[in-house]
């Protein structure tokens, strides 16, 4: 059933519920993934296990970044992109815990902002918003009626800081503030993907809003190389080709010289992220991109992925590099696993997408 929210909010949102079994097994019989299988399913029960084990009544965590809504967001999505749901069965009081927290966050501008976010407001505020657009239409009705206007707010914000006046090198794309007047593409790649989910959701996203972002997406990008940069097409290419490569998948340019470029781009480069600074978030866009590409940029780059970080999973279920923290690192590599169960509306790619190298 199609729910449509009240016109007096900031944004009009029409929610759909978010199917979680649609897909089901045949969505998980290509060879890469029944390669590991039984490997990747008792990482993730693991990892799972260990987010329930460390948050707190809140719904928060006691390590780095541990209060902040974009943190908390990431293990939400964890559990939702393994097929667990608000209110009900297992881990539903964790899932609850992190939605009422993300919920009860928002400053009266519509920012998504508690705890330890730092200068990095606006990274934590996409990604909760990206995290409340996915559980629209999962919750319970009183649920319900608290998330539809936190998220249309939430959105609307998304939308104005994008139009904050910036010059052409920075114009369509988002940073740390929402009145900042530059951009980075890392930001900006998270913006694209709450949009993207309300887009989804049937909210009234301007065609103009994603035209501009992706057009500031191609700024940081060298056709000749297919990498992408954080503010330029060079700098930080090797943990950031993942995400640019994303935002164009997800964006009508599925199957272009430009992806098929970034895709080759990532596999030549993929060793690089190994104990990057930056290394779960680059390894979560690569197995996100490379599964929109599919065929042998998804065999390729699975096969790796998961023969280099199943070993790598401690003995309390988490991951992490010593920089950020279990919680992130955790929920990054449960995301980057899952991408295959497309159980998440943003996990969803071409049904002709090829599986096969």
């Amino acid at each position: 059933m199609k729910t449509t929210i009240s016109p007096i909010l900031l944004l009009s949102i029409t929610l759909f519920p978010h199917s979680l079994r649609a897909q089901g097994d045949e969505a998980l019989s290509n060879s890469v993934f029944q390669k590991h299988r039984t490997g990747v399913e008792r990482a993730v029960d693991r990892a799972l296990a260990y987010l329930a084990s460390n948050q707190s009544a809140e719904g928060t965590y006691n390590d780095s970044y541990g209060r902040s809504v974009g943190v908390v967001s990431l293990v939400g999505m964890a559990y939702l992109s393994a097929g667990y749901t608000p209110g009900y069965g297992d881990y539903s009081e964790n899932l609850d815990r992190c939605i009422d927290y993300v919920l009860n966050s928002q400053r009266p501008n519509g920012l998504l902002d508690e705890g330890d976010s730092g200068h990095g407001l606006m990274y934590a505020h996409t990604i909760a918003t990206l995290f409340l657009s996915e559980c629209s239409g999962m919750v319970d009705p009183e649920t319900q009626d608290k998330l539809s206007p936190v998220l249309a707010k939430a959105t609307k914000l998304i939308l104005e800081a994008q139009s904050v006046p910036k010059n052409d090198k920075h114009q369509g794309g988002w940073r740390y503030k929402p009145d900042s007047r530059d951009s980075d593409l890392s930001c900006s790649g998270w913006a694209l993907m709450a949009l993207r989910s309300g887009k989804l959701n049937g909210a009234p996203i301007p065609d103009e809003a994603i035209k501009d972002a992706v057009g500031y997406v191609l700024k940081n990008h060298d056709q000749e190389s297919g990498r992408f940069g954080y503010t330029d097409p060079w700098g930080h290419s090797e943990t950031l080709t993942g995400c640019g490569l994303l935002c164009l998948e997800l964006s009508g340019f599925h199957g272009t010289e430009s992806t098929f470029r970034a895709g080759e781009y990532v596999l030549q480069h993929r060793i690089k992220i190994v104990n990057n600074a930056h290394e779960y978030y680059a390894n979560y866009y690569n197995s996100q991109a490379m599964f929109q590409l599919g065929g042998r940029y998804w065999e390729q780059y699975a096969d790796w992925m998961y023969g280099e970080y199943i070993p790598k999973q401690q003995s309390n279920g988490s991951w992490s590099n010593g920089r950020n923290g279990g919680t992130y690192g955790t929920s990054m590599m449960v995301l980057s696993f899952t991408v295959p169960y497309r159980q998440l509306p943003i996990y969803q790619r071409d049904e002709t997408v090829d599986e096969t190298p």
